[in-house]
């Protein structure tokens, strides 16, 4: 049987930006698994003007009920005033799935 887990993707400045974030996310259980996708340059409006840059692409796999969370951390670490975070459930293997629900419990505290 599959199972629904979250993708969240966001792109930052730098590779220093993208280890920490991905670090951080993954010791606070937010994300079972952070990609770095690599460079790429992206155009965009901003501010009046169409700007570029290059990013470092970053994909996050958390569960479904985690999503939120791991979205509102990114905007409060996030370097950009306006960043893109973007969102989607995906189905899983029955195997990966649960992996990703288990590695993204809160941990028990006792």
């Amino acid at each position: 049987m599959n199972v629904n887990v979250s993708m969240v993707m966001t792109t930052v400045p730098d590779r220093a930006t993208a280890e920490k974030l991905a670090q951080d996310a993954l010791g606070a259980r937010l994300a079972a698994c952070v990609t770095q996708l690599g460079s790429v340059q992206s155009s965009f409006h901003w501010q009046g003007k169409i700007e570029s840059a290059e990013e470092i692409q970053l994909l996050f796999k958390t569960s479904v009920v985690r999503t939120l969370e791991l979205e509102r951390f990114i905007q409060d670490q996030h370097p950009y005033d306006t960043p893109e975070i973007l969102s989607w459930q995906v189905t899983a293997s029955a195997a990966y799935g649960q992996w990703v629900n288990a590695e993204t419990q809160r941990p028990i505290h006792v």
